[in-house]
């Protein structure tokens, strides 16, 4: 796999998330027909683990909702507001601890053996992978942020 233009590292926040951002590219990719067929597949909430569907449960929005909104047009910020005003209410702190989940998912935890399958699959060895973050990173063409950097 390659950069995909204009699909955002997993790494990059709207307002205090991040995720967020790289869903909404992945939706509007796809609406314009240039998100390949290996990212259209994982799309929404049809496989739970999956961090779309993730995302859409921590924010407490359907996908559905979610993509029709993102189709109506808005700024990143304008559409998480309209996520917040629609879905749960998420404080500072619940933002901090989903970050912190989600940039750690694959790092000694369930998904690990995972982690490490792909890493494998993708000839991305020795490359200092420890989350499925770093993997997307790495795979798109970008090196994963340095811890306290």
């Amino acid at each position: 796999m390659t950069a995909i233009p204009g699909l955002r590292s997993p790494y990059a926040r709207v307002g205090p998330l991040v995720y967020f951002g790289r869903m909404l590219d992945k939706i509007r990719l796809h609406a314009a027909g240039r998100l390949p067929a290996e990212y259209a597949a994982n799309l929404g909430e049809h496989r739970p683990g999956l961090f779309d569907a993730r995302c859409c449960r921590f924010l407490g929005v359907p996908y559905a909702d979610l993509v029709d909104r993102v189709r109506a047009g808005g700024t990143d910020e304008e559409i998480l507001a309209w996520a917040n005003s629609r879905g749960l209410a998420r404080t500072d702190e619940d933002c901090a601890v989903w970050n912190s989940h989600m940039t750690r998912v694959g790092w000694r935890d369930d998904l690990t053996a995972r982690l490490q399958q792909r890493i494998r699959e993708y000839a991305c060895e020795n490359r200092g992978i420890e989350t499925m973050f770093d993997l997307i990173e790495a795979d798109e063409g970008r090196e994963p942020p340095q811890v306290g950097g």
